[in-house]
């Protein structure tokens, strides 16, 4: 399995010999607009055009409707045939943007061998997480390869953590900068949440992403590997990629 981070949220993931696109977020740099007042969004460029981002792409899986993580540019350029996976309450928007082959998972889709299960998510913290509408994570499974779960945007809250527990995942993507607006509490991971679900799952490679992409991020990757390795989570147990940079895990 192959999990390429392209910026946020956006990942190219190869498994069970499929390939699939999670969260396409493809404007171009200070093309949107800001969210904490800051700079306008995303605060970086692309690693690579977007037509490379979407080439060979077979799904795309799509955990929530925020600009960051389903995009005009994403919507405009990805073929209004390609099977999209997505939580039930998007999937009249999608629709609506031409898309054919939209696929709401209520709690499990299997597409190509590839058992997709999705997970609840809060974004954030009492009336902003409400404000913040609903959003989804997704465990994946199949014969022969790792167990992974994508927590998506949200924060660490009991219904994570019992998936954790439940699932017993090889691999789990975490959503990790930390991201606020003005003095609230985070709206997704931060760095304490992150460590705190790698000590949940001694055993699972986790990879830490959206960060340094967004102008209301507040943590960076020096400053989650920082606090990882106060707690003495290595560097191979806590994974942090570069944009475009590729993580490789063997089942």
């Amino acid at each position: 399995m192959e999990i390429q981070l392209i910026r946020n949220a956006t990942l190219r993931v190869r498994f069970n010999g499929r390939l699939f696109l999670i969260d396409p977020f493809l404007a171009a740099k200070e093309t949107i607009r800001s969210f904490a007042g800051i700079s306008q969004n995303p605060i970086v460029e692309l690693p690579m055009p977007p037509e490379a981002v979407i080439d060979g792409v077979e799904m795309v899986l799509v955990s929530h409707l925020h600009p960051d993580h389903f995009d005009e540019v994403a919507m405009n350029l990805l073929p209004k045939t390609l099977p999209i996976l997505c939580q039930p309450v998007d999937e009249a928007t999608i629709r609506a943007r031409g898309f054919v082959n939209v696929t709401p998972v209520a709690t499990q889709h299997t597409w190509q061998g590839i058992t997709f299960t999705r997970t609840p998510g809060r974004h954030g913290y009492a009336e902003l997480a409400e404000r913040m509408g609903h959003v989804s994570g997704f465990v994946w499974q199949a014969m022969g390869e790792p167990t992974v779960y994508w927590m998506g945007d949200t924060v660490w809250y009991e219904p994570v953590a019992e998936i954790v527990a439940q699932t017993q995942p090889d691999v789990i993507v975490t959503h990790s900068s930390g991201a606020k607006f003005g003095d609230s509490l985070p709206i997704v991971m931060d760095a304490g949440q992150t460590t705190a679900v790698c000590q949940s799952a001694p055993n699972a490679t986790v990879i830490a992403v959206h960060l340094e992409s967004l102008d209301h991020g507040t943590v960076s990757r020096a400053d989650l590997r920082a606090a990882a390795a106060a707690q003495g989570i290595s560097d191979a147990r806590l994974r942090i990629p570069a944009d475009g940079e590729t993580v490789e895990i063997r089942s």
